[in-house]
């Protein structure tokens, strides 16, 4: 009540707008007569986002040095630097008809991507590290635009719990035509689909990130700018410092 629909502030990892790997990563690929379209569900957001609000654990640290002087009860504490540690998003995943699974599937498969070097045959970025991508959650001050790398994901497929079948790869050899589909389109009954996922109805997905800055960004940083919330919000020039 009382917010505004157009806001979204959902906790969200997204591939940066004007990067070139929105049309690497979202881009439907056309290998034959198929066309492979399993991160399609994340197209129009981007990245991934948690469904329901889940638990985040976020720490910040100013580390001292202790410096011992003789004939003294305390020591001296040294400033050395400070960090915003690794943080932490965990949160339950519902999954209640195929339309969820197929969006759930993408998920794991984005994240599964987003943990691996551009290594291979590919010769589009070959050698590069992992993505950075942006977390962005709960408005303009609490996270916008946070570069982020991902250490780990975890997904927890417990017992006891129904799965959903859904399949990925939607275009068939009667669909489309030339180099690229044009209209492409879910379609579970289709017996020529392809074989089909299953995702869990209840799962929980927990991911571990590490806010990182690049030194262009850490030169242009000013401590009387970010006192005053300029450089955690839309003037920022993306770069959400926190």
């Amino acid at each position: 009540s009382g917010r505004a629909s157009s806001v979204d502030w959902r906790v969200k990892l997204t591939i940066p707008q004007n990067s070139p790997l929105m049309e690497y990563f979202f881009n439907t690929a056309v290998k034959g007569n198929t066309a492979y379209d399993i991160l399609g569900p994340l197209k129009e957001m981007g990245g991934i986002f948690w469904p329901l609000t889940p638990s985040m654990i976020i720490q910040h640290s100013a580390n001292y040095n202790a410096m011992a002087f003789v004939h003294s009860n305390y020591p001296h504490q040294a400033y050395q630097n400070s960090q915003v540690d690794q943080m932490n998003i965990i949160g339950e995943f519902p999954v209640q008809n195929q339309q969820d699974a197929r969006h759930w599937v993408a998920t794991i498969h984005f994240l599964r991507a987003v943990t691996k070097m551009f290594f291979g045959k590919d010769p589009e970025f070959k050698g590069s590290p992992p993505p950075i991508l942006h977390l962005s959650a709960y408005g303009e001050h609490m996270f916008h635009k946070v570069p982020v790398v991902v250490n780990t994901f975890n997904v927890e497929l417990r017992a006891g719990i129904d799965y959903i079948s859904t399949k990925q790869d939607t275009v068939y050899n009667d669909k489309f035509s030339g180099p690229k589909p044009k209209n492409i389109h879910q379609d579970f009954t289709n017996p020529n689909a392809i074989d089909p996922t299953w995702a869990p109805t209840l799962s929980n997905i927990s991911v571990l990130i590490t806010p990182i800055y690049s030194r262009e960004s850490m030169r242009d940083f000013s401590m009387k700018d970010f006192v005053q919330g300029k450089l955690n919000g839309k003037g920022s020039n993306e770069v959400g410092f926190i």
